[in-house]
This record gives structure tokens, sequence and C-alpha cells, in this order.
């Protein structure tokens, strides 16, 4: 994940939970973004500033008299072409100065003063989370047009159990990516993502499957919700985290994944098909356990429905169909074919032997093809790749 070139506000409140940010700013800055560091000073009882400024190369600010000895007011030059003011953990306190409009320090000042969104993690004990002025304080924020995330549940630094924790870091960060690393440019668009393998079971344990692991589909996923777009992911069996801002539809077999794609066809403008889709499923299943027994035994399969064949069969005009191709010989020639036969408008091919492009790996290398003709892409991340062929379509389509 990329967020070069976006300038990243952390306000820092005085809870526990403020160690959790030296993660955080530390992902931010490595992720390429610029990160300012605003604390309260009951957040540098829990960790000292010079773990921040040791992270991300910036000086944390805490006091508003500082004398920083620059020639501007530094509560609004902060505030300056800021993409993003993240207050993580936030306090009941903070809570609710903010609500008020109040700026008695460094922290609420330059947070009245932004006028990028602003979002907002609370955490706190669970009594002090429910009690009815916190509530209406945040209430009081989302009405304001700022974004309030739910705290997570468990045990609190207090003993007691509840809603209060503040979320784990990657997920602050995920969202973090999610509200500014791209420009909103396929904002109002319809994009349907398959993603994963499918599972075709023969009884109630075992299933043939294969080594898709749905990073491609998921990045895919990510990467247009970031830039604004409407995105159904519609997964098979997976261990990746749902990307945020994007409406999952979970299903298991490729009879299922049919059913969600036509279904999805009615009304989405883009359909990118890179899950890895069983070709064939057992002509039948067992209730039970099939008991292994003396000599050989044969599997009778039926061929699955093809679903990019049937996606392209009724495609409507404007819309647009991306396809994946995975090879082990013939790329091109096979690819071609795949272009033609299925009425897609781009292929994605990539060859299973070619380091760097197998299943389970953060990389891909791949070969864009149309009606135009072929594209060898170098090796590159699968997030570089998801953004790569978003803008071919977003291009296409324009």
């Amino acid at each position: 994940m990329s967020l070069k070139n976006r300038k990243i506000l952390l306000g820092i409140t005085g809870g526990i939970a403020a160690y959790k940010m030296a993660y955080v700013a530390s992902a931010l800055h490595k992720m390429g973004a610029e990160v300012q560091v605003i604390m309260t000073k009951n957040a540098t009882e829990f960790i000292t500033p010079l773990t921040f400024e040791t992270l991300i190369n910036n000086k944390v600010y805490i006091d508003t008299f500082d004398r920083v000895f620059s020639w501007d007011v530094k509560h609004i030059s902060l505030t300056t072409n800021a993409d993003l003011f993240v207050v993580a953990p936030a306090t009941a306190n903070f809570i609710a100065k903010a609500a008020v409009g109040m700026a008695d320090d460094m922290l609420t000042s330059t947070f009245l003063a932004a006028t990028c969104p602003k979002v907002i993690y609370p955490a706190m004990n669970t009594h002090m989370y429910e009690n009815v002025a916190t509530q209406r304080n945040m209430r009081q924020l989302e009405e304001d047009g700022m974004i309030v995330v739910s705290p997570a549940s468990g045990r609190l630094a207090c003993g007691d159990v509840g809603k209060g924790r503040l979320p784990e870091p990657d997920d602050i960060v995920r969202m973090i990516h999610y509200l500014c690393a791209e420009e909103k440019d396929l904002a109002g668009k319809n994009i349907v993502v398959t993603a994963g393998p499918t599972r075709e079971f023969l009884d109630p344990v075992r299933y043939l499957s294969n080594l898709s692991s749905g990073k491609m589909g998921y990045a895919i996923a990510t990467c247009a919700a970031a830039r604004g777009a409407n995105v159904t992911l519609i997964s098979g069996p997976t261990n990746l985290q749902p990307p945020i801002g994007v409406h999952m539809l979970p299903v298991v077999s490729a009879a299922q994944m049919y059913e969600a794609v036509m279904d999805e066809m009615k009304n989405c403008d883009v359909l990118i098909k890179a899950a890895a889709v069983a070709d064939y499923t057992p002509a039948s299943y067992s209730d039970e356990k099939i008991k292994k027994k003396e000599g050989d035994n044969a599997l009778v399969l039926n061929r699955t429905a093809d679903i990019l064949k049937q996606a392209g069969s009724i495609k409507r005009p404007g819309q647009f169909i991306c396809g994946f191709s995975m090879e082990t010989k013939d790329l091109i020639d096979n690819s071609k074919k795949k272009l033609e036969s299925k009425n897609a408008d781009m292929i994605v091919a990539n060859n299973l032997k070619v380091e760097g492009a197998g299943f389970g790996v953060d990389t891909n290398v791949a070969t864009i093809i149309t009606a135009d003709g072929c594209e060898e892409l170098p090796l590159m991340s699968k997030e570089e790749l998801a953004n790569n062929i978003l803008d071919r379509i977003k291009a296409a389509m324009a």
C-alpha cells in the first residue's frame, strides 16, 4: 500500500492505547506519507514524543506556545494541505471538547482549525463509552461530518470486559489508506470483483479446490474502493481480511459464485473476474464420509458453468469485463482465444511457472491482452497491478 505525497495528522490523547500508535505512525511513514503527530500532555505519560519523532523524522507538537522559531502559527500551519486528521486513541475528554468546539491545547486548537476529513477512534472504559453524554458527543461529531469508528470489544486495561478497545493498528492503517490513498476517480462506478478459490465437496470432509489465496482479487477490490468505486467482492474461502468499504458476498462453490455473478451483472459497470473457479465438480455428493475400500476408485466429474463466458454473453453496451488467465504454456495464444471466446474486453494473463507470479505471493507478472494487442508488464506488487488494471479500464470506458 502507498500513501506517497499524503499528509496525515495524528492526534494522540491520554489513553493507555496510545502505545499502539507508534506502529501506526511508523507504518504510515514507511508508506510514504508525511506524518505530523500532535499529543496531549497526558498522552506523553503513556509514550514519549521522542518515540514518534524517531519513527516519523518530524517534531512532535504538544504545547501551543512552544517556541519553535519558525514564522508561522503551528496549530494553523500544520493543517495546511492536510489530507486526513486522525485522533486515536480519543478519550472521552477529547471527544467532549471536540463536540463543542473547544480549543484549549495544541491538539484541540489544531483539530478545530483543520478543514480536511477527520476520523475519531474512541477508546476508553466501557461505562464511559456507553455514558449518555459520550454517546451524545459522538453523535454530534458525526452530525458535523466526522467519521467516528466504533471501538472493539474485549478485555480493557482496567480489567473490565466490554466495548472500548482501540482497534488493532493494522486496521487503523487500512482505514487511513482507504480514505486518502487515492484520488476518487472511480466514484459512481459499480465494480464487481471475484476472488479466491471455490470448493467442490465430495462429502462432508473432502473437496476439490486449488491454491488460489485471493490476494489479487482482494487487491483489486481494495484499490477500487480507495478510488471511490462502489465495490462488491464475491469471494471464495480465503484467510484474508475483508477490504474496508467493500460489500462482501462470500461463496463456497462454483455454482454459488455463478449465481452471485449473474445477479450482480444486472447493475454493475465493470466485472473483474480474478477468482480461480473450479472447472469441474463431483457428479454426486455423499452425505456421509466416503470410506476407503480395497482397490482403485473412480471419481466422476461434471463441468461447472463457465462464468466468464456467460457474463460475456449477457454483457450490455457500456459494460466492461476483465478476465484472468493462469497458464503454464502458450500464455499469449490461450489468452487471446479466451478474450475472443468469452466476449471479454481484457484478459490479465500470467504464467504459473514465472517467478513472482504464482499462487499465494504478494507480487505478479502479467501480460495485458485486449483487442488492440498485448503488453507485458514487469514484476510488481499486486496492489500496483491492481491500479494498473483499473487505470486501463477507466481509460477504455472514458
